[in-house]
């Protein structure tokens, strides 16, 4: 079974997918080993592995350590041409739709994809939507766009449409890493509402109420990230989990 339709049947039982995002140069190998293992344990769904400059080194050895840890599903969020690995079982092959900055929207792509025919990768096209979080992000510093302001719904809805229009398999609202405030579920529902596929949420999601919030309101995939690069946050990734899992227990 392909990635995306893996994805598409724990959305189908559970209510939702969790996924964590997980970015190398802010775990070091030995804590991701203990990590991933209790991520699985823990009831997460897979993992997103990515970052936006990538400066330690070792991708391909980060991305065997998952591997050997592990059984779940590894997805590459690549920041550029650089971060691919025939290692990963798919990547999201994301187009900054709400930016416009062609390198993002075409330029990266057009580079990526020989090594990924290449690497026999699946490829799962995403729009990528980035919405203004309160503060300036690694994503909106690094690939030089402005986010869509967060008041107003109806240009994200828009700019949703239209990546579906393109032929996207999944749309991603992003608040960026460290947000100062998540992506508001009014955005959310609206484009869940209108848009009729897979809807990836995260950013500035830092409790499981928040996180049960989005799903409630039409997020098909809850990405969780810098939260977890605090071990002593670890113990609460059930709790999360439980959260998005709605078709399957109850928020305590």
């Amino acid at each position: 079974m392909k990635v995306y339709e893996k994805i598409e049947s724990i959305i189908e039982a559970k209510g939702a997918a969790y996924f964590i995002l997980i970015d190398p140069d802010d775990i070091d190998l030995e804590s991701l080993s203990m990590f991933v293992k209790h991520c699985e344990d823990s009831g997460v769904d897979g993992f997103l592995v990515g970052g936006s400059l990538m400066i330690n080194g070792y991708f391909n050895k980060f991305i065997e350590t998952i591997k050997n840890n592990c059984s779940l599903p590894v997805v590459l969020f690549p920041g550029n041409v650089n971060q691919l690995s025939p290692s990963v079982d798919a990547l999201l092959y994301i187009s900054l739709i709400s930016g416009r900055n062609p390198e993002y929207l075409i330029g990266q792509h057009v580079l990526a994809a020989p090594i990924i025919k290449q690497y026999k990768m699946e490829a799962i096209s995403t729009g990528y939507i980035l919405i203004n979080s309160g503060k300036t992000t690694t994503v909106e510093y690094i690939s030089d766009t402005k986010p869509i302001p967060a008041n107003k719904p109806s240009i994200a809805l828009a700019t949703a449409l239209a990546g579906k229009y393109m032929g996207m398999k999944m749309l991603y609202l992003e608040a960026g890493s460290g947000a100062a405030e998540a992506v508001p579920n009014d955005t959310i529902k609206l484009i869940s509402d209108e848009c009729g596929i897979p809807l990836i949420v995260g950013g500035g999601i830092k409790d499981s109420y928040t996180a049960r919030e989005k799903v409630l309101n039409g997020a098909s995939v809850v990405i969780t990230g810098n939260y977890f690069e605090n071990k002593s946050n670890w113990n609460k990734i059930k709790e999360f989990a439980d959260a998005v899992h709605i078709n399957e227990s109850k928020l305590v």
